[in-house]
């Protein structure tokens, strides 16, 4: 029997509702066996995981996601997520495609953030490989990511693991297609919802976010949601 797909999000005490709509549109999405994981900072302390000292990172997930591949302890393919997305689609179809012989697979955004303030207010920053890793696949069995263990992750700078400066070669890092992380407000909108919608800019869970492209989408998914735990 196949082991089920290990697929982790980034959770903020901020954003809690992001987070549960984001797991819910992908496990009424998929078709195979998932197990979704919140990636919690004030638990990965506890368990000594993570030791960095507090920061004023935009989210408390900034570079606890990079523990993805610790987490997961296989060698099969794991999904990291920011909470900040809705699944419009089955998210096992991203593995249709995917490039041989590498270690982790992302949407190679290059761009310029349209706003300089993200979020709830907070500072937009530009820096190379920008949200790059707000959607990583990785393969447990190659060798550079059982390479980047918690001691790595709380010990480089946030550009060394931001830029996959990990990697011995950036040649192994495979390109998705855009739809697996369409940033909202920094693209045009496409005639067809994209499969993976990033509201890397704030949310419909923001009161200054009502009206970004989607919002209807994900206010849909969030009723949904509720109606299956009432």
């Amino acid at each position: 029997m196949a082991k089920p797909l290990k697929i982790f999000i980034g959770y903020d005490s901020r954003e809690d509702i992001a987070w549960r709509v984001c797991r819910h549109s992908i496990q009424r999405h998929a078709s195979a066996d998932i197990e979704i994981h919140p990636i919690r900072q004030d638990e990965l302390r506890r368990r000594g995981l993570y030791t960095r000292p507090p920061d004023a990172a935009t989210t408390e997930f900034s570079l606890t996601r990079f523990l993805t591949p610790h987490l997961a302890d296989h060698d099969g393919w794991t999904i990291f997520a920011d909470c900040d997305f809705l699944f419009t689609a089955n998210i096992t179809r991203v593995f249709d495609d995917l490039e041989p012989d590498k270690a982790v697979h992302v949407v190679k955004h290059d761009y310029e953030p349209v706003r300089a303030t993200k979020m709830d207010g907070r500072k937009q920053t530009a820096y190379p490989c920008k949200n790059w890793s707000s959607f990583m696949l990785f393969d447990g069995a190659h060798p550079a990511c059982r390479a980047l263990t918690p001691q790595v992750v709380n010990s480089a700078t946030p550009l060394f693991l931001h830029q996959f400066q990990w990697l011995p070669d950036k040649n192994l890092i495979g390109s998705l297609p855009l739809t697996w992380n369409f940033l909202e407000g920094e693209y045009p909108v496409p005639d067809a919802p994209p499969n993976a919608i990033h509201f890397t800019n704030g949310g419909p869970w923001f009161d200054e976010c009502q009206d970004v492209a989607f919002a209807d989408l994900w206010r849909e998914e969030k009723a949904l949601m509720e109606q299956v735990a009432a």
